[in-house]
């Protein structure tokens, strides 16, 4: 697929540094290359979290109703280069790095944080203009999902298993001094309860999403 991303907000001139000095021109550069590197970008979706990728990761899909365009301070900003560099990176990483999802998602964030700040962005202030688009796994809007969607990062999102790692510690007495063991205990096992039941119970009927197994790690 085309992407007409040829640095639209920064002219093609030489760096008074050398290329690989930190600059916003080159994180712009960066932003193009990745945007290139995308083989089918879909927005005819509904997307849990604005943003995801299916599983070969040769389409990225943006939630159909998340717009391509944000206006900043008289500027158009157009925030689907920052959702590219996000979902690459962050697949890339689970792939073939065989990172775990959170991991991966901590560092495509960071990446994404740069690139909005190097454009001359707040990031709160973006952050706060994507959050009004955000879908949450449990939400009735999410009724047109793609078959093919990566749910890994889903399943990793709410890891069951660190939490029953977390339990068997407080049942071990692994925990700070004058923490109330039983109602650490009792929270940690109820949030356990809520994310399983959650799993199985208020996924979109019908959806791709609906028909994730419970959460597991590798």
């Amino acid at each position: 697929m085309a992407f007409d991303y040829c640095h639209p907000t920064a002219p093609h001139k030489k760096l008074r540094i050398p290329n690989w000095y930190v600059s916003s021109l080159m994180m712009d550069r960066a932003l193009d290359a990745v945007a290139r590197k995308v083989k089918n970008l879909d927005r005819e979706h509904d997307i849990p979290y604005l943003a995801g990728y299916s599983k070969d990761g040769k389409t990225i899909y943006i939630d159909r109703h998340m717009p391509s365009n944000w206006q900043y301070k008289g500027r158009t900003i157009n925030t689907d280069r920052f959702l590219l560099l996000h979902e690459e990176v962050e697949k890339t990483l689970i792939d073939q790095l065989d990172l775990h999802y959170l991991h991966a998602h901590q560092i495509a964030t960071r990446a994404e944080e740069a690139a909005v700040r190097a454009a001359g962005i707040s990031w709160r202030e973006y952050d706060r203009f994507m959050q009004k688009y955000v879908k949450t796994m449990d939400d009735e809007r999410l009724t047109k999902v793609p078959a093919d969607l990566d749910l890994k990062p889903y399943r990793d999102e709410h890891d069951t298993d660190l939490l029953e790692r977390m339990a068997e510690d407080v049942e071990k007495g692994v925990q700070p001094a004058g923490v109330d063991k039983p109602g650490l205990h009792a929270r940690i096992k109820g949030q356990l309860k809520t994310m399983l039941a959650h799993s199985h119970s208020h996924q979109p009927k019908g959806s791709a999403v609906a028909k994730a197994k419970p959460a597991t790690k590798k």
